[in-house]
């Protein structure tokens, strides 16, 4: 078996976004997943996807370990979300709108366009320590039932992590690791809250959780992730 990460979905210019990436290893595991990220995912190149006997699942190039996926738990406490309208105000405190380490991320690119990245822009809530940014999943992201694919869900759980622990500052910082729990995919269309929300930090690790919810307030996916500040 093998996964090529087209370069539409790329994080920085010249590796994949780790968010979509944990979501393509984490098709081979049913349920919750941690991923652990080793090494940039390398673009428009075949990596070959092993399933170990002990159940785990490891992208690789060649000899190389890039990501390591394995069935987990999430105990995560889920702050209560915005509306939509708060969702999308916040937007608009985006602190990389014109000043973006990675301009061209498929998640959080300011240089990406409708239809080509997700543009989920999360800015700081007001009166609360989390960033959120409203989401409408569009026809580019579906399966055969309409509803959005399992790998962009991880995708959507990964940029606003890294506003959350960012806060106002604009430092580069690279997805160490993610586990998700997809409860609900969206459909196509469906107007939906992004929320993220920083949990700790230890040395260069930085701790957050992120949560997509429905218009009215539904858990559709949550996560909890590591952050390396570089």
């Amino acid at each position: 078996m093998y996964k090529i990460i087209h370069k539409r979905f790329c994080g920085p210019p010249d590796s994949g976004n780790g968010g979509y990436v944990c979501g393509l290893v984490a098709q081979y595991l049913e349920g919750i997943a941690e991923v652990r990220l080793y090494k940039p995912p390398p673009l428009e190149k075949p990596l070959d996807v092993e399933v170990t006997r002990d159940g785990m699942v490891l992208l690789k190039d060649g000899e190389t370990i890039i990501a390591q996926g394995k069935p987990s738990s999430l105990n995560l406490d889920l702050p209560s979300p915005p509306s939509f309208d708060q969702a999308r105000e916040a937007s608009s405190r985006y602190v990389s709108e014109k000043d973006h380490f990675f301009p061209t991320c498929f998640v959080c690119g300011p240089a990406r366009c409708p239809k080509d990245g997700l543009r989920i822009f999360p800015g700081m809530l007001s009166g609360r320590a989390a960033v959120a940014s409203a989401w409408i999943p569009d026809e580019t992201l579906c399966d055969d039932s309409s509803l959005v694919r399992r790998e962009f869900v991880w995708a959507s759980l990964d940029c606003p992590g890294a506003f959350a622990v960012l806060g106002l500052s604009i430092r580069p910082v690279v997805l160490g690791s993610l586990t998700a729990d997809i409860v609900q995919c969206p459909a196509i269309g469906q107007r939906c809250i992004v929320m993220g929300w920083k949990i700790g930090e230890q040395g260069r690790k930085r701790m957050a959780g992120t949560a997509l919810f429905s218009d009215t307030g539904e858990i559709l996916a949550k996560a909890q992730a590591v952050w390396i500040e570089i």
